[in-house]
């Protein structure tokens, strides 16, 4: 592989950004990163793989191309120690997330209460200061404290988070989405939260919640907007 395609994606995984290769089966390679205007006829094919991971072999009128795919590690941040942060931590890492749970309350955060989990027992503002947002980090607020949540939620929004979502009933949303809006937060950039969080399958205890929020979190990661991704590396 030419250096300068290496280059190109050493900055995008330094950058966390997600990127394909191109590879005309006879020689030659070249590389889109997500967001990137791809040309025909390799456009569905790369949003495809950008979706997916998977790399494979597309054939076109111009012959035959491997598409190889480098994908920044997803990660969920949730907001909130509680109890479906403790059975979320337990299945994130099946399905392949890294996951780190910030907590101000350190009668939550505990290490007896999440051995083994990336634990920050720290105000969310200050500790995405050390850890910040992107556009392969899902966050989930779920302590139900606006004082905790508001604020990683509207980073979140900004950062382009590939998922949004927030614990709640919907009347607790409205009045969310008001004081998100007297913030600052526009009307389109609300639009993205989950909420109420997890796909509607009727789960009732912490466990199946923590089941839900996890479906929809692969939901969103393998159905998001790649055409957008803008050219923040």
């Amino acid at each position: 592989m030419e250096q300068a395609i290496l280059e190109t994606l050493n900055l995008a995984r330094a950058a966390r950004r997600a990127a394909v290769t191109v590879s005309d089966l006879t020689g030659g390679v070249r590389v889109y990163l997500e967001g990137d205007d791809c040309p025909e006829p390799w456009r569905e094919a790369v949003a495809r793989a950008l979706r997916s991971g998977r790399a494979g072999i597309v054939e076109t009128g111009q012959g035959s191309f491997f598409l190889n795919v480098y994908l920044p590690p997803p990660r969920i941040l949730v907001i909130g120690a509680v109890h479906i942060s403790q059975a979320l931590a337990q299945l994130a890492p099946v399905a392949g997330f890294d996951m780190t749970i910030i907590d101000p309350r350190t009668a939550f955060a505990t290490p007896e209460r999440f051995a083994g989990v990336d634990l920050i027992a720290d105000w969310p503002e200050d500790a995405l200061k050390l850890r910040p947002l992107d556009r392969f980090t899902a966050l989930a607020a779920v302590t139900h404290d606006p004082k905790i949540d508001d604020e990683p939620i509207r980073a979140a929004l900004s950062a382009g988070c590939f998922y949004v979502g927030a614990l709640g009933s919907r009347k607790t949303h409205a009045t969310r989405i008001e004081r998100l809006r007297h913030a600052g937060v526009a009307d389109a950039d609300m639009a993205r939260i989950r909420a109420p969080i997890g796909l509607d399958i009727g789960a009732a205890s912490p466990a199946e919640i923590a089941v839900a929020i996890l479906a929809e979190i692969i939901e969103a990661l393998r159905r998001r907007d790649v055409a957008s991704a803008g050219s923040e590396a």
